[in-house]
């Protein structure tokens, strides 16, 4: 039966239109893949991060170890990689409604991580932190940190504009600004920052370097110089963490990267977590 060529038309038009959409429509990106550049952005809405191939990272609660997770908040996570050979930079994209980047009685804060083998191995160690004998590098990020580092204050005038203070007693007129002996007076009303917890107080950098073998043994790191940016804006972050390339590594060759995030709405905080298993990271050819 011969169709009329008006039908005939039609059907020719559009399959074209369907063939023409498939292949417009980009493979999916099972890896994690390091783009060659001479210079690392280290703005999330730098330019350079369009031209980069972005895998989306499904999401998993961190149901293994108490605390447990167990109502899924982050369906994924967009992560895109940029290395000069020395260097890499990843740029992690997540929805998140709230911003949560104040400290403070019952609040938890928004926050992201990135997490690579220490050294290089065909199998590598468990995704949950790692295991003993093989320990993984983690670079943390906060918002209030981020905050922080942004230019706001840490006194409580700044952290709670609507409190009421008359003064503490290093701000006593006796005292001279900036003495030995009023840092001293600060110093009683500042006890986490006497004991040396380095998490609390002003910062240089809203990124702290760990290492773990296992699930409860997250422990500071000697600094590797990584360094972070985050910026939130219309329901989401947008955060690069930047850190040295995983030593080791042969020539083509894929290692691992994974991923956390928190956010701070949900009562994120600690093990309870947003969590990727191991990814493939590799560093595209032509660096």
């Amino acid at each position: 039966m011969r169709l009329p060529n008006r039908i005939v038309a039609v059907v020719t038009a559009v399959a074209a239109l369907l063939a023409s959409s498939c292949a417009k429509t980009p493979a999916p990106v099972t890896e994690v893949v390091a783009v060659p550049a001479a210079a690392l952005p280290s703005n999330p809405d730098d330019a350079a991060w369009r031209a980069v191939p972005e895998h989306v990272a499904k999401m998993i609660p961190q149901d293994l170890v108490e605390p447990r997770l167990l109502a899924p908040s982050t369906a994924d996570v967009r992560v895109r990689a940029i290395t000069n050979g020395t260097v890499v930079a990843f740029r992690m994209e997540w929805a998140d409604a709230v911003k949560s980047d104040a400290p403070g009685p019952a609040q938890m804060v928004d926050a992201c991580a990135v997490q690579i083998p220490q050294k290089f191995d065909p199998q590598p160690p468990a995704p949950q932190m790692g295991e003993v004998g093989k320990p993984v590098d983690v670079v943390y990020w906060r918002a209030d940190w981020q905050a922080t580092v942004d230019g706001r204050g840490d006194t409580i005038r700044d952290l709670y504009p609507n409190a009421s203070i008359d003064h503490y007693p290093f701000n006593a007129p006796s005292l001279a600004k900036d003495s030995p002996e009023q840092a001293e007076m600060a110093k009683r009303y500042a006890p986490a920052r006497a004991l040396g917890n380095t998490r609390s107080g002003p910062r240089k950098t809203p990124v702290e370097d760990l290492v773990a073998e296992g699930p409860g043994t997250l422990a500071p790191a000697a600094p590797r110089g990584s360094t972070g940016r985050g910026m939130w804006a219309n329901g989401k972050w947008s955060v690069v963490i930047t850190r040295p390339w995983p030593q080791g590594v042969p020539a083509g060759q894929r290692t691992s990267v994974a991923f956390a995030v928190w956010q701070g709405a949900q009562h994120e905080a600690g093990a309870r977590k947003m969590r990727t298993g191991w990814i493939p990271l590799v560093a595209k050819a032509g660096q």
